[in-house]
């Protein structure tokens, strides 16, 4: 579904990436493990085409098509969907309003609201007085109302309890289960990795792909030894 060849980043004149390659299947779901700071969250607003994240070398190949000159709208209507880090607030906007933008089933709308506990904040302004949990909650549900084939996802569990993170973990599997469905996932926490059916992991370090393999038996891995360790990483390396 995405292909990134060879794709290096600069901010503001700034190396950030250099020579990622990596490829995420129709129907299946990649996760992306690295310290703060490693570029992960850089790859995935190049990915989706944000202003000020210029790509001075490599591609990005989507659903068969080159996305590199594509304007964040195009992309979003392309099918690509982005759950962020740390969600705007945006005042003015109420949760609804989005949601409807978003879909014209009520019915979706309503049973989804409900299935995330957020009922109650479809009234409200976006983000606004939400807790950390109720912002990602939120983000979910606008991202699963798009209907987005390909999900990224940056630390969908950060700021979020046990108990939510096992509701948004389900109904997030639930979705990827359609064979259409692809997700590529930062995670610091590990946490989803109990609910999505991910095959394939890899590392950042210092802006570059290192290890690819299993994603439990990585995270496993960094726990026990850190991410220095995955420099050494018998795997394929990449980058």
């Amino acid at each position: 579904m995405l292909e990134v060849k060879n794709l290096s980043v600069e901010i503001s004149g700034k190396p950030i990436l250099r020579d990622i390659n990596l490829n995420i299947g129709k129907g299946s779901a990649m996760v992306l493990f690295g310290p703060n700071g490693s570029g992960k969250t850089t790859l995935i607003k190049t990915i989706m085409g944000f202003s000020g994240y210029r790509a001075n070398k490599g591609e990005m190949i989507y659903k068969g098509k080159k996305i590199d000159d594509m304007s964040i709208d195009e992309r979003v209507r392309s099918g690509i969907g982005m759950m962020y880090q740390h969600p705007p607030k945006i005042r003015g906007v109420k949760l609804n309003q989005i949601a409807r933008f978003l879909c014209d089933d009520e019915g979706k709308i309503r049973d989804l609201a409900h299935r995330l506990s957020l009922t109650e904040h479809l009234a409200r302004d976006v983000n606004f007085d939400f807790s950390g949990g109720e912002m990602k909650r939120a983000e979910l549900f606008q991202i699963l109302l798009q209907d987005a084939d390909l999900l990224l996802l940056d630390e969908p569990e950060s700021g979020v309890d046990i108990e939510n993170i096992s509701i948004m973990g389900g109904i997030l599997n639930e979705y990827l289960k359609n064979d259409d469905k692809s997700a590529f996932i930062i995670t610091h926490t590990g946490y989803i990795l109990d609910y999505i059916e991910a095959k394939e992991g890899c590392v950042m370090i210092n802006g570059k792909l290192w290890c690819v393999g299993d994603p439990k038996e990585m995270f496993d891995s960094i726990k026990e030894f850190g991410y220095e360790k995955c420099k050494e990483c018998p795997w394929l390396k990449r980058g």
